[in-house]
């Protein structure tokens, strides 16, 4: 459909770069309509891809040699306990260094697990002695005595036998490794790489390493990256698709590969890629940057474009694009590099995959509250998607070279029936995975096929190996299903189209929850805003614009002005004190009583009004918070210094409250008819101005409470504008009534109020002990303190744990929301033997 634009310029270019990202989130269903119909599949076609199909997978299960690891894949699959205590043992045994852990973690992984029912299942003699070698560990590390104790003789065989296990454990994780690494070094790997090629194969290798932490490693891999092509230089010769390639992660290259970083990634990484692509062109063999999360993809096309553009390459037919299937992008991408290539006058090679991140990638969605998936949400759409983009790189082999990765024989048997010749493409599967079907079509059909080898330390194996798992391990996986003959071949191939249209209008996958339904029907979750989207940030850039030099202002907000308020104060941005976010005039003390006797006459009626009534109020609140986000936004940033994730976070906590608060109002009311307690007062913190404010607040409105409420003096500003909104809601004055001001002034009276019914309170312990004791002397037995304090909160980081990723945590949990969450981590204890590394890791 874009292929008028292609001779136009730029500026059509540009067109198609909006196109993908429209596509971002786009509904699933129109997507794969839209799919369907570019296949242009016709029924006799699709009968001779099955029938193609149904002879690979034959083809395969005659085989006399199964693969090791698809056999493995099998048998110990991610839906048994056994598979997920293998798999988290091959994560964490070989980086741990010390004995002792190394013995409680196969202790922790073994023991449990039943390992005798997977006796003589495969048809692997080497798996079924690894399963009566684990058998038998445990049994050895288990065994006891007819009392229950374990016997002085199994003791002694235990002290024995544990060196035995733990080098017999490690050296199967490390034969687990080799499956799927083809060597520890470059050197290592190309010498490994020979009987393949001796067949006919190439390969395309892949230095293990996931994102870089730091600048030091980011350096590190680009180094590792820049010798690995210097060494397979000598194996190239003049065909560039005969010769071995090298794959590249960006966020290897850089430590802060992110959208927010967006002008550092482009003058600190760009060059790096440029640098790699130059050597990679002076050697003639293909560069293929692989695919990352959906959220940087199009930070990943701006890189990509930077090095296209760069006339130093021109001429260059070796550059290449990974591009993930599952993701709904995956046709305008094509078109966008197809236009790119004509424009340049040259060829790209595209790695078309099915895709690499999909849990995290629907998980993601749910929690920051899309407004849909980056992802399809059922395998055979992503089936359906893969065959309607390799349809569309079949049609552009002038300017694009196929890449056509897959283990799956439906998927190979429909890229044959396109195809009009085999010699403009290749296929592409991973090391230890897809052999006996790639050696079939290999022999039968000629076409050429890339064998994707990660080269690395073992230690370097855990993300790499974890992501395999994950997409293989699964029952549903292809891998998995190919080689249990329980399932017949039809069913392992069965026609994606047949699938889809079996569903009818069922097309997305409804036991993945909609992030909006993420709490279920009764309660709709907080909207979110993808700031690493570009066209979102550009609309929510636009919406706060008009609040970069308001000034807002706060004042006591109650049934009856009583008493005189102080003089207006200034309220200074707290990352840029130059800017006056806006003033406010704090309660007098004289008016608090006043106040509190107001909120006591309103209670009756607030009380009396029905459940259902005061939780479609709330509701009706957590609405026009949404419709004023940009505001408050602004305002979090203005008035409390909060970064905008940390503010779009604030607005999303508080609505959620809102209508959290509400459905468990309508809850717990018809179970427990009559509520309310009387007046509350609620006094929150500056580091949550709006979530802990709202919350308190509308727990106790939603009980059938009257509030008043003292937001912390720094951030009078969002608390005044919130209750503005309750009263825009349809909330009655005297039912929530703010005071803004200081704790002596201010605070010690409203607690020290007799007529008051409970307190919600969020700060120190210090503070909350100086409530109690307020309360315990001037108010009734029975009055509530809710009290929520800080504390010392700690993380303990054993040799098991992955450094990259616990480092993360600890920055994420000390330093988000400027360390000031209550939750937020205080101290680290790091197991001695891991330390150096850690702290290395942690201060870059």
């Amino acid at each position: 459909m874009y292929y008028l634009f292609l001779m136009l310029g730029d500026e059509h270019v540009e067109i198609l770069r909006v196109a993908i990202r429209k596509s971002y989130l786009a509904d699933e269903a129109d997507i794969l309509s839209d799919l369907i119909a570019e296949s242009g599949l016709s029924p006799s076609q699709r009968q001779a891809i099955t029938t193609q199909a149904i002879k690979l997978v034959e083809a395969v299960r005659s085989s006399s040699a199964p693969n090791i690891m698809e056999s493995f894949l099998s048998e110990y699959g991610l839906n048994t306990t056994e598979g997920i205590a293998l798999m988290c043992l091959a994560e964490a045994l070989l980086r741990v260094p010390d004995t002792e852990t190394i013995d409680a973690l196969i202790s922790d992984k073994i023991v449990p697990s039943h390992w005798g029912q997977h006796l003589g299942h495969s048809s692997s003699s080497l798996i079924n002695a690894s399963t009566w070698a684990l058998m038998l560990t445990g049994r050895v590390l288990t065994a006891t005595d007819e009392h229950g104790l374990v016997s002085a003789l199994h003791d002694v065989v235990r002290r024995l036998g544990e060196p035995v296990v733990r080098t017999a454990v490690a050296q199967a994780m490390r034969e687990l490794g080799r499956q799927f690494v083809l060597g520890q070094t470059i050197e290592e790997a190309v010498v490994n790489a020979r009987p393949q090629e001796e067949k006919g194969y190439v390969y395309s290798y892949d230095m293990l390493g996931e994102a870089a932490r730091t600048e030091a490693d980011a350096r590190r891999y680009h180094l590792a990256y820049s010798n690995a092509i210097g060494d397979l230089s000598g194996h190239c010769t003049a065909d560039i698709t005969q010769n071995p390639g090298i794959s590249v992660k960006l966020s290897a290259l850089h430590a802060r590969y992110e959208v927010a970083q967006r002008d550092r990634v482009m003058d600190e990484l760009a060059p790096r890629m440029r640098s790699l692509a130059l050597l990679a062109k002076s050697a003639n063999m293909g560069f293929n940057v692989d695919a990352e999360e959906a959220d940087r993809l199009d930070l990943s096309l701006d890189v990509i474009e930077t090095a296209l553009s760069d006339p130093a390459l021109s001429g260059w037919d070796g550059f290449g694009v990974v591009i993930q299937a599952y993701g709904p992008r995956a046709g305008p991408v094509i078109d966008w590099l197809y236009a790119r290539a004509s424009q340049l006058e040259r060829r790209i090679m595209v790695r078309l995959v099915k895709g690499a991140y999909w849990d995290s990638e629907i998980k993601r969605a749910q929690v920051l509250g899309l407004e849909g998936f980056p992802v399809f949400t059922r395998k055979a759409n992503t089936d359906v998607s893969y065959l309607a983009c390799a349809r569309k790189l079949l049609g552009m082999t002038d300017r694009l070279y196929p890449q056509f990765a897959t283990h799956n024989a439906q998927s190979v048997a429909a890229v044959l029936e396109l195809a009009d010749d085999t010699s403009t493409f290749e296929f592409q599967r991973l090391h230890g995975m897809g052999e006996a079907l790639h050696d079939a079509v290999l022999q039968e059909h000629g076409s050429r096929c890339r064998i994707y080898a990660p080269v690395g330390a073992h230690r370097d194996l855990l993300a790499y190996l974890v992501r395999r798992l994950l997409e293989n391990g699964a029952n549903s996986s292809f891998v998995n299903q190919i080689v249990d003959e329980s399932i017949s071949p039809e069913d392992v191939v069965r026609d994606p189209f047949d699938v889809v249209a079996q569903r009818g209008a069922s097309l997305s996958n409804p036991v993945i929850l909609q992030p909006e339904n993420l709490f279920g029907a009764g309660r709709k979750a907080a909207r979110g805003w993808d700031i690493t989207d570009s066209t979102a940030l550009a609309r929510l850039d636009a919406a706060r614009d008009p609040f970069h030099g308001a000034r807002w202002h706060a004042a006591p907000l109650t049934a009856k002005q009583a008493g005189q308020v102080g003089t207006a104060r200034e309220l200074r941005n707290p990352a840029d004190p130059a800017d006056i976010t806006g003033y406010v005039e704090d309660a007098d003390p004289a008016c608090v009583a006043a106040t509190i006797g107001a909120a006591e006459q309103a209670f009756g009626a607030w009380s009396a009004l029905g459940v259902d009534d005061r939780a479609a109020l709330l509701e009706r609140v957590a609405d026009l918070y949404e419709t004023h986000a940009a505001e408050f936004f602004a305002m979090a940033a203005r008035e409390a210094g909060k970064t905008l994730p940390d503010a779009i976070a604030e607005v999303r906590e508080a609505i959620d409250f809102l209508r959290y608060y509400a459905t468990e109002a309508r809850r717990l009311g018809r179970e427990q008819p009559g509520s309310g307690r009387g007046t509350f007062v609620c006094i929150s913190p500056w580091n949550f101005p709006l979530a802990i404010f709202t919350g308190q607040i509308a727990a106790a409105l939603a009980g059938g409470n009257t509030v008043v409420a003292k937001p912390a003096e720094q951030t009078p500003l969002i608390a005044a504008r919130a209750v503005r909104l309750m009263y825009e809601a349809g909330i009655p004055v005297d039912v929530i009534q703010l005071l803004p001001g200081d704790g002596p002034s201010v605070g010690a009276p409203l607690v020290s109020d007799p007529r008051v019914a409970g307190v919600s309170f969020t700060g120190s312990l210090a503070t909350a002990q100086t409530i109690n004791r307020a309360l315990a002397e001037n108010c009734a037995p029975d009055v509530v303190l809710v009290a929520e304090t800080g504390g010392l909160n700690a993380m303990i980081v054993d040799s098991t744990a992955l450094p990259e990723q616990a480092v993360r945590d600890i920055v994420a949990s000390a330093f988000q929301s400027t360390g000031q969450r209550c939750s937020a981590l205080r101290m680290l204890y790091v197991q001695i033997d891991v330390k150096d590394h850690i702290l290395e890791m942690l201060y870059g």
